[in-house]
């Protein structure tokens, strides 16, 4: 039986992975991390003494260093599946990585794992084409772009190295041809929506994700934390659990 820390676990997603993980035949929790300390739940992984084999994240990307600290230092390997983090708690991951498996997503979705995919050959099909990031979250979401948008951006940048990401369109100014727009809507309880376009002054080219329920996401967590757990140390994604 898998022994799972959950951090993050007094919010929304973290209930849900609790609950999910409550329910799997293969898992049980080994401790609820939230720095609330609210609904039970311990305020730092430090406090918690007992044996884990992974921790799920879904807390805030501030905590990303004393994360990676306790992975490393408990050699547990780790899913993060909080988004926002700086270039500083990226390098974290990275360095965690090396003697610990870690799997990193900005969206922990199959279904955008695949768009992903195919926004990056949209981009290699259409080299010349405008391309502008439409993406819709609930009015709690405190980042903007969101970390998926920034993910899908990135395999635009992967065909196009030059190119660069404008985020919010306003004022007097004439569109780059190099440029990457991204637009971020928040409004009511919109789980996510990531619509790409790919306009090249005669056709338009749309892809896109709609999330329905945000169970989407905490299942997606498990999927990867089960995939994880054969792994040896290393930075892992969406790409990865994909080719298993």
């Amino acid at each position: 039986m898998t022994k799972v820390i959950v951090t993050g676990a007094a919010g929304h997603m973290g209930k849900i992975v609790t609950r999910l993980v409550e329910e799997a035949p293969d898992m049980e929790i080994a401790a609820r991390i939230s720095p609330s300390g609210s609904d039970g739940t311990l305020k730092h992984l430090e406090d918690y003494t007992g044996e884990a084999d992974l921790v799920i994240d879904f807390s805030n990307h501030e905590g990303t260093k004393e994360l990676m600290d306790y992975c490393t230092a408990h050699n547990v390997p780790a899913v993060v599946a909080t988004t926002g983090q700086t270039d500083e708690e990226k390098a974290c991951i990275e360095e965690a990585a090396k003697s610990t498996p870690v799997f990193y997503s900005a969206n922990m979705s199959v279904g955008v794992a695949f768009l992903t995919k195919i926004v990056k050959l949209a981009a290699e099909v259409f080299p010349d084409a405008d391309v502008e990031i439409v993406e819709a979250h609930h009015n709690r979401k405190l980042d903007a772009p969101s970390g998926t948008a920034l993910m899908l951006a990135d395999a635009v940048k992967e065909v196009k190295p030059g190119a660069e990401c404008h985020c919010g369109r306003s004022g007097h100014c004439k569109r780059e041809k190099n440029e990457i727009g991204i637009s971020s809507i928040r409004m009511g309880n919109v789980v996510g929506e990531h619509e790409v376009f790919f306009n090249t002054g005669s056709q338009t080219i749309t892809l896109k994700h709609s999330a329905h329920d945000r169970a989407l996401f905490a299942e997606g967590a498990l999927d990867a934390a089960r995939f994880l757990l054969k792994q040896p140390a290393g930075l892992y994604g969406m790409d990865d659990l994909m080719a298993k």
